[in-house]
């Protein structure tokens, strides 16, 4: 998903430092005239402000407090935006450190929507932290969403990430549901239900994206990894047990989701959930 973000800011003119794990992923970037830093330190010392996208808690613990990491480079004029999703107790905990070791700020800001999304300028980003801090970055994710929601404090952002997932893999164990339904009961095409159902209460954006591909068993190009949906939701659980919340459906989408990866489809599209309807152990 940095990819196509760097590209949006490239397009609005502005200056783009940048640094990835993977070096062969910012090669478009660099020859579409962003700069390369040696090092995450190099970068934080080049820019006003740092934006981060990781797959989860570990990578950003590892790129901000490692060895020539985000704090090395780190003052308290910068700003971190985080873009990754994780729990809102490590946010917490991660943003203080930086904050007490070098006084630079931090927002949480996770983001939906997608690679497809961010290079369409199309994200829906839910933002935790300072209201000050979140209006400074305001104009800056701008230029790769239509959506930037300040919803409290450094961590609310995880939060609000977490609701959307919920709603996510409730929706997609219930539309695996239904179209097995409309399959095993006389519904000749079950690709049609996305246009049947289409304006009525029923439909959405993710109905008419998925339902579709999980009629007809595509799974290609991914939307999404089953593990990584599985570890959004075990971390919403998590925090539902500690805060006294109730996740009766989200809890049932997650034991699909766990059988999916116990059966080694861990990194497959969300759309192998058609396997355990197609089955008769759901």
């Amino acid at each position: 998903m940095g990819g196509p973000m760097v590209g949006r800011l490239l397009e609005a003119g502005y200056d783009v430092t940048v640094w990835n794990r993977s070096s062969e992923k910012i090669i478009s970037a660099v020859a579409n005239g962003a700069t390369k830093a040696a090092n995450v330190a190099e970068l934080v010392s080049a820019v006003d402000l740092v934006l981060m996208c990781l797959t989860d808690s570990a990578a950003v613990e590892k790129v901000v407090f490692g060895h020539d990491g985000v704090a090395s480079g780190a003052a308290d004029d910068k700003l971190l935006v985080d873009f990754s999703s994780m729990r809102p107790d490590i946010t917490r905990k991660f943003a203080v450190q930086l904050k007490m070791e070098t006084g630079m700020g931090w927002v949480d800001a996770p983001v939906s929507g997608g690679a497809k999304g961010a290079a369409a300028g199309t994200l829906a980003i839910m933002a935790g932290g300072e209201v000050e801090d979140v209006e400074r970055v305001r104009p800056i994710v701008a230029a790769f969403s239509q959506r930037f929601t300040r919803m409290g404090g450094i961590g609310a952002g995880q939060v609000t990430k977490l609701c959307n997932q919920i709603i996510v893999a409730s929706n997609v164990a219930t539309m695996a549901e239904a179209i097995s339904f409309a399959e095993k009961s006389g519904v000749v095409d079950a690709t049609k239900l996305a246009d049947a159902l289409k304006g009525g209460w029923a439909d959405s954006q993710p109905f008419q994206i998925m339902a579709p591909r999980f009629a007809a068993r595509n799974t290609k190009p991914k939307i999404g990894a089953i593990d990584v949906m599985l570890k959004d939701i075990d971390t919403a659980r998590d925090l539902a047990i500690e805060n006294g919340a109730s996740l009766p459906m989200a809890t049932l989408a997650s034991e699909a989701f766990r059988k999916l990866s116990s059966m080694g489809l861990g990194d497959s599209d969300i759309g192998e959930i058609m396997t355990l309807f197609d089955s008769i152990d759901v």
